[in-house]
């Protein structure tokens, strides 16, 4: 599908194709952990909305999200109990920390705000592109097709963010703190260990 293509989505540095083979020996690792990422987008739109409730476009957009994060959680539980599968301790999220880190701690409650949009957005690009790889790299044409439907969604997500960024600002302003963004996340996805067990 051409929308999650990494030139569309922005990505500086595509997945190394060897995460996939890892992923596909670590299922059980790698459907909890993708579980809890689909808990902890529920949770991140939930704190815009708590945080920003005077912009109604964006508690209007992400509320449905909300809704539809959660439900991708259930889904997975579900599809791991059909395999005989147990959901797994959370673990620590090292690629998305690393992303928030470089947010916004001083400046105006703007920057911060927009910081916070983009973060989010970049973390369902490289979601979507890590969705990608697992419905064409799998052997198991079920999960192919399972994991091509959450790849769909995500796309539509980091759409969504960038577009909620451009409507609270100025469309060069966002730009130039998104390609500043894209770079640093290139740099943290090259300095990380490919693991097989994590969807980040």
């Amino acid at each position: 599908m051409s929308t999650t293509d990494n030139t569309i989505l922005g990505l500086k540095l595509p997945s190394d194709p060897r995460w996939v083979n890892l992923a596909a020996i670590s299922l059980e690792d790698i459907l909890s952990d993708h579980a809890y990422c689909e808990q902890k987008a529920a949770s991140n739109c939930i704190s815009l909305i708590q945080k920003y409730p005077e912009y109604t476009r964006l508690v209007d957009e992400l509320s449905p999200i909300v809704t539809e994060e959660w439900g991708h959680f259930r889904v997975v539980l579900s599809e791991m109990k059909k395999r005989n599968l147990i959901l797994g301790p959370q673990r620590k999220d090292e690629y998305v920390n690393a992303l928030k880190q470089h947010e916004q701690k001083g400046g105006s409650p703007e920057g911060r705000f927009l910081d916070r949009l983009l973060v989010f957005g970049l973390i369902e690009a490289r979601s979507c592109e890590r969705f990608r790889l697992l419905s064409e790299g799998l052997e198991d044409a079920y999960l192919r097709e399972f994991y091509r439907k959450f790849m769909i969604s995500e796309a539509g997500h980091y759409r969504l963010f960038l577009d909620l960024a451009k409507e609270y600002f100025p469309e060069d302003k966002v730009m130039t703190r998104w390609k500043e963004l894209l770079q640093i996340e290139k740099k943290i996805l090259a300095d990380m260990e490919i693991r097989g067990d994590r969807m980040h």
